[in-house]
């Protein structure tokens, strides 16, 4: 009778040497340590041009800053101005005039960012039941007239408003013309809805643009849901409500939390060309406060001041929402 060898156990060198060829194998070939670097080098490089624009354009004019700090006075520049330290912002609560001031123009920046939030949705209805045209031609015509106020300037705009709506406008005119009115109705020069009269402008000149991200989205949505629909005996607007609205939500839901980071930026172009001496209280929002405070007020560092603090709280804000979406989606936006 023969007796088998014992089986040598094998040795730690080899165990080791059998599995970095067993993750070699996994991992695939090689990649020399110079052709990665090599690769991320030229990687950093292609991107190195929008880099440096970012810094220009978003992180270099943070310097600025520095003339909130100062009573500045453009014809001595910041060398030959008095150093005043926080005296501009001890001003924005320490007088009651500037304190009531910052409290309307607050209520309008708040009351034009909500109703803007309100109406988001709207862009998302448009885009899916402007998916649901089957006449190629007229769906692109539909696309493209909305889609064109987005590249018409705010001064056009309100060019447009104006021939329309002012006092020997287009629309007092017929008024006047079929007896309806007998004095012209004042649409632009009275500080009445001009909350919601700007949310419609900007619904005007934005529901187009703001729809192309959601045609994206729905383009990208998988077929096979629609097809398993249809074999289920879904109707058009059952599959809009439970497939393309459902895949829609995560853009939405994005875009929303965006908005409300940008609470406090709404822009003054439009309420810049808008505003006259009737609406100046119920029109003027913090952008438009800001640039009226160091143009038109000629008080830079206060103006300074104001869009400094403005600039953190939209930080603090972004970073709550973003907290607040990695905690409720799970994932978060930056």
């Amino acid at each position: 009778m023969t007796v088998a060898a014992p089986v040598q156990p094998p040795k730690p060198e080899e165990v080791s040497s059998a599995k970095r060829r067993i993750r070699r194998a996994d991992e695939g070939p090689a990649r020399p340590v110079a052709g990665r670097r090599r690769a991320g080098f030229v990687m950093f490089l292609s991107i190195l041009p929008f880099l440096v624009l970012v810094f220009l354009f978003s992180y270099f004019p943070l310097y600025g800053w520095i003339y909130s700090l100062y009573d500045y006075r453009p014809a001595r520049g910041l060398s030959g101005s008095e150093f005043v330290g926080l005296q501009w912002f001890e001003l924005l609560v320490g007088s009651p005039t500037q304190v009531s001031q910052i409290a309307q123009v607050m209520t309008n920046t708040l009351a034009m960012s909500f109703l803007g939030i309100a109406t988001s949705v709207l862009p998302l209805a448009f885009a899916v039941f402007l998916n649901e045209i089957r006449s190629t031609w007229f769906k692109n015509i539909i696309q493209t007239l909305t889609t064109l106020p987005n590249f018409i300037s705010w001064v056009l705009v309100y060019m447009i408003a104006f021939s329309m709506f002012s006092t020997t406008g287009l629309v007092n005119t017929v008024l006047l013309d079929s007896g309806l009115i007998t004095i012209p109705m004042k649409f632009l020069d009275t500080d009445q809805n001009i909350w919601l009269t700007m949310t419609l402008w900007s619904i005007w000149k934005g529901l187009g643009w703001g729809a192309i991200m959601y045609l994206a989205a729905i383009a990208g949505i998988d077929q096979s849901l629609y097809e398993s629909a249809k074999v289920d005996g879904a109707g058009r607007f059952q599959t809009m409500w439970y497939i393309t609205v459902p895949q829609l939500m995560p853009t939405y839901f994005v875009l929303l939390l965006l908005s409300i980071a940008n609470l406090l930026n709404n822009g003054m172009e439009q309420y810049y060309v808008f505003q006259n001496a009737f609406n100046r209280n119920t029109i003027q929002v913090l952008d438009l406060y800001v640039y009226n405070v160091g143009i038109t007020g000629n008080s830079l560092s206060m103006a300074t001041a104001i869009s400094m603090l403005k600039s953190i709280i939209s930080v603090i804000l972004l970073l709550s929402v973003n907290a607040l979406a990695k905690r409720v989606r799970g994932s978060s936006l930056i």
